[in-house]
């Protein structure tokens, strides 16, 4: 049977706490057991994710673009592999699931995309009464933990890790609780399509215990809390932990989202700072 790892700057480590946990199919049988993080987890791919950040926010939007299609193509190289894994994790027919798994990798393609181009849109020169150049770029906020949607385990995961490592930030993400496995085989894809290590951790396990670790380190710069959509007492202890160092956060939707619409670039434009510089024209 495949032992499940940690995915931690680049590397598989298992938990420190040496825990794991039973995960099930959507009938209840047994699948494999992941690694439970624990505190020290969250810690160490903060540590990792900020030691990332400085290389990966300072390349430029043409490469990162070209890392995220690398990853696409990965992901369609092992297609029947995701789908039987999202098949078994949601309770979906194979068919259905295989359709989860080709929009997944529509929307890597589609965010790919915005890498050089959601400055032109974020950005751009204002207009000032006075002999200056006003120009507002877009910058990357730093260090995102994500907590990924709990009913939609790739989707979903896609959905939401995508656009904030394509816009230069590094993430800790927090896959699923009941259904880990399809995040962590996209550890595998990540580290060996490019992606440096570090931009992107994965943590599965209890969403409650990991979430409020990184909701309260210093070091997080931003919260999307996608995953913890259904839970408002959970997403309330987040946001108030966020604010003792004025993390960004992102609420998640009210009601079920349909991670299949179009996505827009909302979650492109959550994860940027404006930086408007001051410059004279020298007339």
């Amino acid at each position: 049977m495949k032992t499940y790892k940690l995915f931690v700057g680049g590397k598989f480590p298992r938990s420190e706490s040496g825990r794991v946990y039973e995960v099930t199919d959507s009938e209840g049988n047994w699948l494999a057991n992941a690694p439970q993080s624990s505190r020290k987890d969250a810690r160490d791919a903060v540590t990792a994710a900020r030691k990332a950040f400085g290389g990966w926010s300072g390349a430029t939007a043409y490469n990162r673009g070209q890392i995220l299609y690398r990853v696409a193509e990965m992901l369609e190289g092992r297609r029947e592999q995701f789908a039987a894994e999202v098949a078994a994790a949601e309770g979906l027919p194979v068919a259905d699931a295989a359709a989860q798994v080709d929009a997944a990798v529509d929307r890597w393609v589609w965010y790919a995309g915005w890498s050089d181009k959601i400055a032109q849109v974020a950005g751009g020169a204002n207009p000032v009464a006075g002999p200056f150049f006003n120009l507002s770029t877009p910058e990357p906020t730093g260090v995102v933990a994500v907590l990924a949607p709990q009913e939609s385990s790739f989707l979903g995961l896609a959905s939401v890790l995508a656009p904030v490592i394509v816009t230069g930030n590094t993430a800790v993400v927090v896959p699923s609780e009941k259904s880990p496995l399809p995040a962590l085989s996209l550890s595998e894809v990540l580290a060996t399509s490019d992606v440096p290590g570090g931009v992107v951790n994965v943590l599965s396990g209890r969403t409650r215990e990991v979430a409020a670790t990184l909701a309260a380190h210093q070091d997080v710069n931003a919260l999307d809390l996608a995953g913890a959509a259904g839970d408002a007492e959970l997403a309330e202890e987040l946001e108030t932990a966020a604010a003792e160092n004025l993390k960004r956060v992102l609420r998640p939707e009210e009601g079920d989202a349909d991670w299949s619409a179009d996505p827009g670039i909302s979650r492109l434009l959550a994860f940027l700072e404006t930086k408007t510089v001051w410059h004279p024209i020298g007339v």
